[in-house]
């Protein structure tokens, strides 16, 4: 299952990593590409949408789940 969010608040690299980090942290998640330009991040596994969004969001950044 392939989860696609789009995340606020990155502005450099170490907040590009600092969102990878998070998302892979959270239980189900096999992959995760970050992308500070385009202020996405595509989550590869099975991890639950609104777990991926609490982690983005404790570590100070926006995210929702992409229609």
């Amino acid at each position: 299952m392939t989860t696609e969010l789009t995340v606020t608040g990155m502005t450099c690299g170490h907040c590009e990593k600092a969102v990878q980090n998070a998302l892979k942290s959270v239980p189900g998640v096999q992959d995760v590409h970050v992308n500070l330009r385009e202020g996405t991040a595509t989550v590869q596994g099975e991890a639950d949408p609104q777990a991926l969004v609490t982690a983005v969001a404790e570590e100070g950044y926006g995210a929702q789940v992409r229609a």
